[in-house]
């Protein structure tokens, strides 16, 4: 009976949060519209119809008033992305005749903001389904938002302080409400920025439009089968960085900017990390492609910038074959996808404050070996000393973390090599693993329409579990198959 209770509540949430989001859905039917490419009419229309009915149905679902537990609504989130990614699916189904699993890993792909694909040709494929791939990773992007106003009204879970300043503990915004209206208007802003720059190499009013989308929300998809090579534009290129990189921080400190709470990003931990290790990033991919690819030092220097930033910040544009790349190369770029960009941006990853964190608890951790047990070490973070028990569980969180990453990566290379007996290096099959889990897109070539219908499924769940950092999807899991007391 608590089971039954406990999934219904998780139901209802999700009701809402269908609800919620139908309406953003009907978007591409403008572009149906616009093209005139009314047989996509259908199969667009039935993604907002599906969702909208969805939520009217499992919001009337009984809901656990008992009290607002944290495992229902990270149970909720999960299943609204692996949900939504199967809902998002259909109009590839009936558009372009693909299978279920390739129009869920296309959704998937979508929702999570991965630069994979499962399209055979993108230069003839329909204006309408072009837009929608470039659109639901935009709101992919932002959709934790959207997941966050959803639930207020429900669970209360997150009526805390969700984020504080510095030096201060009151709440950084008056609402969550108010908090998510602010990221959405950083969010269209930025957007609006991008489309105007990339107007500015050039490009047409369309695939400005679609790859300002794609950037900001660093998912990584474009409109050619070449990429972003096909509009052979340095400029293009040069002006991604700075916009793939805006993606890839934290959205908070946006909004701390726009109120004089702060004056420059820099003071930021994750955003000093971030331009060090970027730095550190392109001068080493800069030296292997000169020493081990035989490239000139412009050539070198312009494909160790773009993809540094591209892997660091999970966006996943390419402008280089990584088949002619050294393995020990490939290695350097699987460590930056892993690594990952900010907490409370659109990039993927561990994130930086996990890597912060990380490096801030091995410091301590050694420096409490050479002491005595009655001394005490301060933990700092920002300037402030961190509780030891506090100190602690955080240090538990961030490793456990990483460690079920890793893990996944592993046991995602072993089955897509157990059951797929192929002549592909593995090297290339780590590298995709990794690249999926950091919803980053990279690829060494192995992601592609042929490969075994097998691996496209551990493709499917890695990009999924890795979207949602892990925890949300072992908890749902946990609660589907122990229930909750």
């Amino acid at each position: 009976m608590h089971r039954l209770l406990y999934i219904s509540t998780i139901a209802a949430d999700l009701g809402d949060i269908f609800f919620f989001i139908a309406p953003f859905t009907a978007v591409p039917l403008a572009v149906t519209v616009l093209f005139s490419e009314w047989d996509m009419f259908l199969p667009m229309v039935t993604v907002p119809v599906i969702l909208f009915l969805l939520g009217m149905i499992l919001k009337r679902l009984p809901r656990n008033e008992r009290e607002n537990r944290l495992s229902t609504a990270l149970c909720s989130v999960a299943l609204f992305w692996f949900a939504c990614a199967m809902v998002c699916g259909i109009p590839f189904m009936f558009g372009l005749h693909m299978s279920f699993t390739d129009a869920l890993f296309e959704g998937m792909a979508g929702w999570t903001g991965t630069a994979f694909t499962m399209m055979q040709s993108l230069d003839t494929a329909p204006y309408t389904l072009l837009f929608w791939r470039s659109f639901m990773q935009w709101i992919g992007g932002i959709g934790i938002i959207a997941f966050v106003i959803a639930l207020a009204s429900s669970t209360g879970l997150f009526r805390g302080k969700l984020y504080r300043t510095e030096s201060r503990e009151e709440p950084l915004m008056p609402s969550i409400i108010s908090t998510g209206r602010a990221i959405w208007k950083i969010y269209g802003l930025l957007t609006f920025v991008a489309i105007g720059l990339i107007l500015f190499t050039g490009l047409s009013l369309w695939d400005s439009v679609n790859l300002a989308l794609t950037t900001i929300s660093t998912g990584g998809f474009t409109l050619h089968d070449g990429g972003i090579l096909f509009y052979h534009n340095i400029l293009l290129e040069l002006l991604l960085i700075p916009l793939m990189i805006a993606g890839a921080l934290p959205f908070r400190l946006y909004y701390l900017i726009s109120e004089n709470r702060r004056w420059s990003l820099f003071g930021d931990e994750q955003v000093k990390l971030f331009f060090v290790i970027a730095a550190i990033g392109t001068a080493v991919l800069t030296y292997d492609l000169v020493y081990f690819g035989n490239s000139d030092i412009v050539t070198a220097l312009e494909q160790g910038l773009f993809m540094t930033v591209s892997a660091l910040t999970t966006t996943g544009f390419q402008i280089a074959d990584l088949q002619t790349w050294a393995s020990v190369t490939l290695f350097f770029l699987m460590m930056l996808i892993f690594i990952g960009g900010a907490a409370g941006s659109s990039a993927g990853g561990i994130k930086l404050n996990r890597v912060v964190l990380g490096l801030r608890a091995l410091v301590w951790w050694f420096r409490r070996l050479f002491v005595s047990g009655k001394v005490l070490i301060p933990f700092k973070s920002e300037g402030r000393v961190i509780p030891r028990a506090t100190a602690e569980l955080e240090t538990a969180k961030t490793m456990l973390v990483i460690i079920l990453a890793i893990i996944i990566i592993f046991v995602g290379t072993i089955i897509v090599l157990q059951f797929n007996q192929t002549t592909y290096p593995i090297t290339g099959i780590l590298f995709d693993i990794t690249s999926a889990l950091s919803t980053c897109g990279i690829s060494t070539g192995y992601v592609s329409p042929g490969m075994p219908v097998l691996s496209k499924w551990v493709f499917i769940v890695v990009m999924w579990v890795g979207r949602l950092e892990v925890i949300p999807v072992v908890v749902l899991f946990m609660a589907l198959f122990r229930g909750s007391d």
